[in-house]
């Protein structure tokens, strides 16, 4: 048996450790106590104040089996996990199908993949149903680079689609009633391939250049994927946007009204039209200002035009529910069943505010370069 005596040994801060054993037969205590070589004792700044420490349970300790302890595994500061570099992947703490492995230590560089952010758990480890939201945060970390897989896809879309469908139930609306468009700006069709392949079939564009030249391919892949121009509109690409776009959210002036207008005669068809609001009076944003509104709806009407909504980006840095209800209450004044707003920040705020189309970018590719 034996019997931690923590009494300070020597002068300064430095206190050693001494073990005095005890004959449980005899009862008689060694004369002069066993004292540890210098270089294995432990150092302890505040063994008085912390107290001895409490047994381990269920444990034999390393004494206990007659190994020696060193200072390291005795005591020493926990280690900080090193930043992950740009090239590392962020998987899940015990997910082998992210291709987990054992854990190690943090000072190994040469190690596997880091853990993503969790929350402080107890040591039995990560409970089981919060793996899944591990997951999710790791796969929309990692896959970056093109060349994620359709499961990573899916899950980003399914979490999204969730919470419009959450915004939706708490606005006493259905999730049907919402259009989830895809902003897939700036990411090529490897990108865009894997949301396709989870059911996404809605892609909102900014330019008419770039749509046309990945769109055609992707739609022979997918003929029922609708194109959103969600970006200003010159009014010498009217012709082209009608025949390339399912629906044109950038409607703002009385030269496009007539550009569009000719545009949809030539090609015998029109594509979905909304107005664009420059719904909180920026000089730096494109739309027109909420005072021209109902001049242009009448101008598109007498150009044989059917308006189908109004679309606007509230001003950044601030809340954005006041715009929104701005945006619905135009859209109903005017009779327009359709309201595009909301994005990556903000679209279950939108959706609770009358929004029937959400432009979703960064919450599904990630960052752009």
């Amino acid at each position: 048996m034996e019997r931690r005596d923590e009494d300070a040994v020597g002068s300064g801060p430095a206190r050693a450790v001494r073990f005095v054993h005890i004959m449980d037969g005899h009862r008689q205590q060694q004369a002069e106590p066993m004292r540890l070589p210098r270089l294995r004792c432990v150092a302890l700044s505040k063994v008085d104040a912390v107290g001895a420490p409490a047994p381990r349970r269920g444990r034999r300790s390393r004494e206990q089996h007659g190994q020696r302890t060193s200072a390291r595994d005795a005591h020493q500061p926990p280690q900080q996990a090193p930043a992950r570099s740009r090239c590392q992947a962020v998987v899940a703490e015990d997910d082998t199908a992210a291709g987990g492995k054992q854990r190690r230590e943090f000072g190994d560089t040469n190690q596997g993949p880091l853990v993503a952010e969790q929350p402080c758990v107890r040591q039995e480890g990560v409970a089981p149903g919060h793996r899944p939201f591990y997951r999710r945060v790791a796969s929309a970390r990692n896959a970056r680079d093109g060349n994620e897989t359709m499961s990573e896809a899916a899950d980003r879309l399914a979490e999204i689609k969730a919470n419009i469908a959450g915004a939706a139930k708490r606005a006493q609306r259905r999730a049907d009633e919402v259009c989830l468009i895809a902003v897939s700006k700036t990411h090529d069709t490897q990108a865009i391939r894997p949301l396709i392949a989870a059911g996404q079939r809605h892609f909102g564009e900014n330019r008419v250049q770039e749509a046309a030249a990945k769109w055609p391919e992707l739609h022979a892949e997918t003929p029922d994927i609708m194109l959103h121009l969600i970006g200003q509109l010159q009014s010498n690409k009217a012709e082209e946007a009608v025949a390339l776009f399912d629906a044109i959210h950038s409607l703002d002036r009385s030269s496009l009204v007539q550009a569009i207008a000719k545009a949809c005669k030539k090609a015998g068809k029109q594509p979905q039209l909304f107005v664009q609001v420059n719904i909180g009076d920026e000089e730096q944003k494109g739309g027109c200002a909420v005072a021209d509104l109902p001049a242009l709806l009448a101008e598109a009407k007498n150009a044989g035009l059917t308006i189908d909504g109004l679309m606007a980006i509230p001003p950044a840095e601030i809340e954005p529910a006041p715009f929104f209800a701005l945006l619905d209450e135009l859209a109903e004044r005017h009779g327009l069943p359709l309201r595009s707003m909301g994005m990556s920040a903000d679209y279950e705020t939108a959706v609770m505010l009358g929004a029937t189309h959400v432009r979703v970018g960064t919450a599904l590719f990630g960052s752009r370069a």
